[in-house]
């Protein structure tokens, strides 16, 4: 019964949010729904002390890393350097080369520190421009846009600043740059086969006659290139993110040494910091501040106007992604706590291989709760002890363990219920029915890349 309850609670959350409802609201109603049938008692302390406590905690740790990124990532479509960076690819690359444009545009943004969430309105103009000059089926565009923005450049390239590359390091004591020749190794992989894929279904389609489409919805305005900003300027900011995160990372460590004690006279009693398992936080904190800051000086004048209206709607998505992301924490917490949990850790422990167990048992979280970021940090709050053990038992550095999980959180996380798909599907005007075979595409060969980076590096050593 016990067993049911707990696997209950997780159905429930991932019907709630199939449906459009906030987690925020469900994903506290789903865990006390599992503690009142388990003991009715514990349903009052359990919300105090574990789910509002994990929620609280994952906020001060990761809030100001969603909020930078999202004032970040406006202030660059603000600017017009988004649209910049876009036009200079198409004349670089070739617009006959629209899947590849679109795909390496998006890459740049997300690995740049722009979100997600940004890169999808930025880019589907011009998406939207390349594939009807080429006759390229409209409802592909999904496809391209998750290949570049939701796959490699999220939680495979190391360093890269999206979310799911940063939730790791605080449990395993690393930083975005772990396993970097693994993560290269699985980027290569995902573009390869990604760009494989999505062309071979160009060729089908219009080998057919389909063409772009006719009674479409949400059809972008022509996108007006005749006074956007040097791309070298446009792309400057990225690179300096970049550069900086991998500075910062570096350099945290020499400044405050293992761990840093905190004593001002107003102080009841110091605060002490644990570095390592901090830096990668404020390496990336410090590289967005100064992608902003280069942002503002560069481009003042072209942003001075919209900034307040455009910084209000980038603090609401951080405010929202992050409670999102905070409720399913809190969430996972609860339930690893019940005794039915129990059973399910145990049945995932039964995987013998630690990155296999790790793997599996984060994409299958990303997929019930629809966020990669979510389901990890139900998995890490769950097990993360456990992997642990399980790699320094088998002598498997951290840093792997890191990339496989990051990796794994942006799987199956894919599936029709996550936020990502409704969005891009919402703005191209898409349905599941149009297009949602190719997101499902990403996600498998997304999949496939992690089982890769694991066998790659038992056979090779690599990290």
């Amino acid at each position: 019964m016990a067993f049911v309850i707990a696997l209950a609670a997780l159905v429930f959350l991932m019907l709630a949010a199939y449906r459009g409802y906030s987690v925020i609201l469900m994903a506290p109603i789903a865990a006390l729904g599992a503690v009142l049938l388990t003991d009715p008692s514990a349903v009052a302390p359990v919300f105090s002390g574990v789910f509002m406590e994990k929620m609280v905690g994952f906020i001060k740790l990761y809030f100001p890393v969603f909020l930078l990124g999202s004032v970040f990532g406006k202030l660059v479509e603000l600017s017009g350097f988004s649209k910049a960076i876009v036009a200079a690819v198409i004349r670089w690359i070739g617009a006959s080369r629209a899947i590849t444009v679109i795909v390496v545009v998006c890459a740049l943004l997300t690995y740049g520190g722009v979100s997600l969430f940004v890169v999808v309105f930025a880019v589907y103009p011009f998406a939207a421009e390349l594939f009807r000059q080429s006759q390229i089926p409209k409802r592909l565009i999904p496809g391209v846009i998750a290949l570049g923005a939701f796959s490699f450049t999220m939680d495979a390239l190391p360093g890269t600043p999206q979310i799911q590359n940063i939730i790791p390091t605080t449990f395993f004591k690393t930083t975005t740059w772990a396993a970097p020749t693994l993560g290269v190794i699985g980027a290569i992989f995902i573009i390869i086969v990604g760009i494989a894929y999505l062309d071979w279904r160009r060729r089908s389609l219009q080998a057919k006659g389909e063409g772009y489409g006719t009674s479409l919805v949400n059809e972008p305005e022509p996108v007006d290139t005749s006074r956007l900003p040097s791309p070298w300027l446009a792309i400057a900011p990225l690179v300096l993110i970049g550069v900086a995160n991998f500075a910062f990372t570096k350099l945290i460590p020499l400044w405050y040494g293992k761990e840093h004690v905190l004593a001002l006279p107003g102080m009841a009693k110091p605060v002490t910091t644990a570095i390592p398992a901090i830096t990668a936080i404020w390496a990336v904190e410090a590289a967005l501040i100064l992608g902003i800051v280069f942002v503002l000086v560069t481009a003042f004048g072209t942003v001075k106007q919209k900034i307040a209206e455009g910084t209000k709607t980038a603090i609401g998505g951080a405010m929202l992604a992050a409670m999102n992301t905070a409720s399913e924490y809190g969430f996972g917490a609860v339930i690893a706590a019940l005794p039915g949990f129990i059973v399910i850790r145990e049945a995932l422990q039964s995987i013998p291989n630690p990155l296999v167990n790790a793997a599996v048992t984060v994409s299958s979280l990303a997929g019930i709760t629809g966020s990669a970021s979510g389901g990890m940090s139900i998995a890490l709050a769950a097990m993360s002890e456990h992997f642990i053990a399980a790699c320094q038992a088998a002598g498997i550095p951290l840093e792997v363990l890191h990339r496989v999980v990051a990796m794994a959180s942006g799987g199956m996380d894919t599936l029709p219920h996550n936020g990502a798909v409704i969005t891009v599907l919402a703005v191209t005007g898409l349905t599941h029915r149009e297009s949602y075979r190719d997101i499902f595409a990403v996600t498998v060969i997304k999949t496939a890349a992690v089982f890769v980076v694991i066998a790659t590096y038992y056979l090779t050593g690599l990290v």
